[in-house]
């Protein structure tokens, strides 16, 4: 067989493998990487959150432990992201026992992580941001591995991919490889056959422009693989007894997963609803985030009864204007463009995601009294004044935050139509205690 035909072979099974990844509506490529809003709105969070790990260290305030720390915002934001990172906390909590990982008692070793941290956040080359990474690898800090590429990913997606034992383990399926997790030479390259056979997808007829130079849409691809949901050919019968009853608890959790997902992304829209609902009752124009303007509940369309976009503001940055921009629901006067009131519903991502963007929209405008609001379950109540009695937030108790249950919300919602005057209306059932 020609060197020609079997590089064609190779080429046909990889196009036929993403378009089963790709047709799968429970794969983490239909419910994490393309529809999921959430996935979007944590770069800019986890962003955030890895400056605050960089300054925390430069100011000798990180501490001795993984919890309460702010690498634990960091990873607390990156694990929300589906099963695809389910467990991408485990490799920075603090053993004791066996002193790993060595970034809690060790200074120096915590000034050399931070200093890679901060190098990859301000990196403008792949060049430069993989330099930075061999050069955390080649200081042997016990216990810090590959699993930092997590992290780097929501700062360089384009270059960087995640890494987790699943994918080491699909890598090795589709490759016929011996990847090791734990092994930074491993790493390397992984990261450089999964660039080139992503690049190499992407030039095929059959599969041309099919998978995001993001490659998160490739470890996607690789976790399915790894997670027996996606066998590949020519193995699929060669999968023993064992692997494929554990494939299929894999796939009914997988489906559980999925399901729940629906119903809490239905709780959301409905809530975003109410908010509209509200807001329009109070005669306000309405702002609602753009990648949520497709959304209906009950009949009502949230394009039709919403301003299309946000009138002109003078942002600090594009980037401030995008973060805003993704901020559930906005209460406008009407016919003034001015903001008075600003919603971040949380049903179970991210608080510190939310507070982040409201955070950006009160800075924005100093000058501006805005009434800032988390809504969320009655349940997560403890959660959101947890994140607001972080140090990261001790500067926020000037602005007016404030707390908002669902279950309020619902109860009083066509009380507060009927009867609110205003946008204040709201005050009537929120709660103002957040900061400690």
């Amino acid at each position: 067989m020609g060197v020609g035909t079997l590089e064609r072979m190779q080429e046909n099974r990889l196009g036929e493998l993403v378009n089963r990844y790709k047709a799968d509506t429970e794969s983490v490529y239909n419910t994490w990487f393309i529809n999921s809003e959430d996935r979007l709105k944590a770069f800019r969070s986890i962003r955030r959150g890895v400056r605050d790990v960089v300054d925390s260290i430069d100011a000798g305030t990180f501490g001795n432990d993984f919890k309460g720390s702010p690498l634990e915002v960091v990873l607390n934001a990156i694990t929300e992201q589906k099963q695809v990172f389910a467990g991408a906390a485990h490799p920075f909590y603090w053993k004791p026992k066996l002193r790993i990982p060595d970034i809690y008692e060790s200074p120096e070793n915590q000034r050399i992580f931070g200093g890679v941290l901060r190098a990859c956040l301000d990196g403008k080359s792949e060049e430069q941001v993989l330099a930075e990474m061999s050069r955390l690898a080649s200081a042997g800090i016990k216990g810090v591995g590959p699993s930092v590429a997590n992290i780097v990913y929501f700062l360089h997606p384009e270059w960087i991919s995640p890494f987790n034992t699943a994918m080491v383990r699909g890598f090795n399926n589709l490759f016929n490889e011996k990847a090791k997790l734990g092994s930074w030479e491993s790493y390397r390259k992984m990261r450089e056959l999964i660039v080139h056979t992503n690049a190499r997808i992407n030039s095929l007829p059959e599969t041309r422009n099919r998978l995001s130079r993001d490659l998160g849409a490739f470890a996607g691809l690789l976790f399915e693989i790894g997670s027996l949901q996606l066998p590949t050919e020519p193995n699929v019968e060669a999968i023993p007894q064992a692997e494929k009853e554990k494939a299929e608890k894999s796939a009914e959790t997988r489906h559980r997963e999925v399901q729940a997902e629906h119903r809490e992304e239905s709780e959301h829209t409905h809530i975003q609803y109410l908010l509209i609902k509200i807001g329009r009752a109070l005669n306000l124009d309405v702002y609602v985030a753009r990648n949520d303007r497709h959304r209906v509940y009950d009949g009502h369309f949230f394009a039709q009864e919403t301003i299309p976009e946000l009138p002109a503001q003078d942002w600090p940055s594009e980037e401030v204007r995008s973060t805003v921009e993704l901020i559930d629901v906005i209460w406008l006067k009407r016919g003034t463009g001015e903001i008075v009131s600003a919603f971040e519903v949380e049903k179970s991502t991210s608080i510190y995601s939310g507070i982040l963007r409201l955070e950006d929209l009160a800075r924005s405008m100093p000058n501006v009294a805005c009434d800032l609001y988390i809504v969320a379950p009655d349940d997560r109540k403890k959660q959101v004044l947890a994140q607001f009695s972080r140090p990261a937030f001790s500067d926020l108790s000037n602005m007016s935050f404030a707390y908002v249950s669902f279950s309020d919300l619902c109860d009083h919602c066509d009380g507060l139509c009927m009867f609110g005057e205003d946008h204040t209306a709201l005050s009537k059932i929120a709660s103002n205690s957040l900061f400690a």
